[in-house]
Parts: C-alpha cells; sequence; structure tokens
C-alpha cells in the first residue's frame, strides 16, 4: 500500500485526507479519544464518536489498534486510530508519508527522520529542519503553497472573513465547563437565539445563519475553546461540503508528496 499517516482528523486534515485517497493513497489518521472537531460534518474525526464518518463519498471508520486500522486500509477505507503511532511501528510500516495535520500552531513534537516525507501543516514547523516541507494554511495569495525551506506564515489569530464577518461568527468559551447544545450543524439560526451552553450559562448566537461548526455535546472545555462558527450565507450545503480552503491545503500536501517522492514521469 501506499500508506500516508495524517495525524489530526478535523477539518483541514480530512480535505488533506480526502485528496490524497481519492488518488490513490491509502490512509490511517490519528485522533484524540475525544475530538474537539467543530467542523463536524466535513471531519472524519466524527467516526470516533459515531464509528464511522462519510465526506463526500468517502468512508472513514473507527480503529482502535494499528492492526485494525491496517485492515481498514486495505479494505479501501480511511482508519481514524484513538491512539499515536509509535516511532518503531512508523519505521515498520513504512509509510510514504507522514503529515501533521493538527494546525496546533506549534510543532507537537513531530520530526524530520520519522518518515521518508514529512509535511507540516501551517505555522510551527520550519521546512527543511522539522518537516521535509511546509503546507501554507493562511488566508490569501499563499494559501496552499508549499514551502521547502523556511517556515509558514506567523498565527493571526483572526477567522476568515465570510459574508464580511470574521471575530463575530466563532464562538468560543468564556470559562472552563461542560458544553452542551441542542442545536445540529445544518440548522438554521438567528441572531439572540440559543447556541448553547456551558455548564447551563447560556451561549447566544452571535448573527443569524447556518450552524457549520458545533462542537460534540458532553465536551469538557477550557476557556477560551472553539465552540462552534456560524455561517452568515445560510447555504446548508456548505456545512457538509469540504471548504475551498481545506481543498486548497489538500492540494498542496499532495503536490509536496508527488515531488518529494521523486516526481512522475513526463
Amino acid at each position: 500500500m501506499r500508506l500516508v499517516v495524517i495525524r489530526g482528523a478535523g477539518e483541514m486534515a480530512s480535505g488533506t485526507a480526502h485528496r490524497l485517497h481519492a488518488v490513490g493513497y491509502r490512509i490511517i489518521m490519528t485522533e484524540l479519544p475525544r475530538p474537539l472537531a467543530v467542523r463536524r460534518g466535513v471531519a472524519f474525526a466524527q467516526a470516533v464518536y459515531d464509528g464511522s464518518a462519510e465526506v463526500e463519498g468517502i468512508v472513514a471508520v473507527h480503529a482502535c489498534t494499528l492492526a485494525e486500522a491496517l485492515a481498514l486500509c486495505r479494505q479501501g477505507k480511511i482508519a481514524v486510530l484513538t491512539k499515536e503511532i509509535a516511532c518503531k511501528d512508523l519505521t515498520a510500516l513504512p509509510p510514504a508519508a507522514l503529515v501533521d495535520a493538527r494546525l496546533a500552531k506549534e510543532n507537537l513534537g513531530t520530526k524530520i527522520d520519522e518518515a521518508k516525507v514529512v509535511i507540516g501543516l501551517g505555522p510551527g514547523f520550519i521546512a527543511g529542519v522539522d518537516a521535509h516541507a511546509v503546507i501554507e494554511t493562511n488566508r490569501g495569495h499563499d494559501l496552499g503553497r508549499v514551502l521547502y525551506t523556511g517556515a509558514a506564515q506567523a498565527n493571526t489569530g483572526n477567522p476568515g472573513d465570510i459574508g464580511g464577518y470574521r471575530e463575530e461568527r466563532v464562538l468560543k468559551s468564556s470559562a472552563p465547563g461542560i458544553f452542551s447544545s441542542s442545536l445540529a450543524i445544518g440548522d438554521l439560526v438567528a441572531k439572540g437565539d440559543r447556541f448553547g451552553a456551558i455548564d447551563g450559562r447560556p451561549i447566544p448566537v452571535p448573527l443569524s445563519g447556518v450552524v457549520r461548526g458545533l462542537l460534540m455535546g458532553g465536551t469538557s472545555v477550557e476557556a477560551g475553546t472553539k465552540l462552534g462558527d456560524i455561517d452568515p450565507r445560510g447555504i446548508r450545503e456548505y456545512c457538509f461540503t469540504i471548504s475551498e480552503k481545506a481543498r486548497a491545503i489538500g492540494g498542496g500536501v499532495l503536490e509536496a508528496l508527488l515531488n518529494l517522492e521523486g516526481g512522475v514521469d513526463r
């Protein structure tokens, strides 16, 4: 198998996995036992909660062991493994590439010698030091650009503009506690509606639109944890299809992987 291991199974990781799987790579994604993805309509991380998740026709299935994950790959499915793959197992596989797609804004421990090809998404990685290539994740002119030297742009902390809204459309916890909500991704909401609550304290909807992102109910959160986002365009289909940002980043990973594998015959 032409196997790629992807750390993370959130929105951008899933857009990358979808693109690589579509051209024949087999994918193992690693995730937390309780993922914090909010764009769950397009995140293979949802397989951890539901057993399986489908994004634009491609299915991912939860795996508890590496053996289970490899079996799923042989069946043509993406595996979402809720444990980190040890260095000795990476060496034994070995994957065609390791992609750190956790978008933590810092390097959580990925090293350039962990696989033949190591690719990092966004800030926190230096191409040629931590990874063989880094993919720009900041919206704008360079989104999806492959860097073989240097680092991606620093984290701005500013959400992308959608329908003229930035910070206003993103909901974050103001205090620690347990998050709950009766909403579902794809629901239409009006400004002032109840989005959810932290330990029973209500959180109002900041603007009218469609619920595009929503943290899984029952999740324990810290102050500042992203709880969801509202898309003011109100187009429900966008909640369940891969975004232009995720497609651009996935395309950058595919370009880097093909180049670092030696390119293709011309």
